[in-house]
């Protein structure tokens, strides 16, 4: 399933976009799942976010988790080219659009896109054991 742009957008700006995102998580997990993504392979990733998350909801270290959720990219994009296979890389190219959105966005709707972003992110790791990733 290709997630379109508009559907990343729903679920990481709008608070109402819950339906979208349970739509679109368990879709992607069932394509990861079948093309080989393991647990491990997503925890890799979903571990750092959690980090940034502990910094994100401390003040004075907001920024700093900010600076971190940027770096992501980066660290991303090298985990899609170290694994084999394509499913790494299908993740990471919807978990970039959704970052973006988090991390372009103006500072009132920052803390909203961030922890609609986790929950997103979170909702991928659930369906993909759900549905028996490894």
């Amino acid at each position: 399933m290709a997630v379109q742009d508009s559907e990343i957008r729903t679920i990481i700006t709008d608070p109402n976009g819950a339906e979208t995102l349970v739509k679109v998580a368990s879709s992607l997990a069932k394509d990861l799942k079948t093309n080989g993504l393991t647990t491990a392979q997503i925890r890799a990733l979903f571990g750092e976010v959690r980090q940034i998350e502990a910094e994100w909801n401390i003040e004075n270290k907001k920024e700093e988790a900010r600076r971190r959720l940027i770096l992501l990219k980066p660290k991303m994009a090298y985990r899609a080219r170290k694994e084999r296979g394509q499913a790494v890389k299908m993740l990471v190219e919807v978990l970039e659009k959704a970052l973006d959105l988090v991390t372009k966005a103006d500072p009132q709707s920052r803390d909203g896109n961030f922890r609609r972003f986790v929950e997103f992110f979170e909702a991928i790791l659930a369906y993909h054991k759900a549905y028996g990733g490894n």
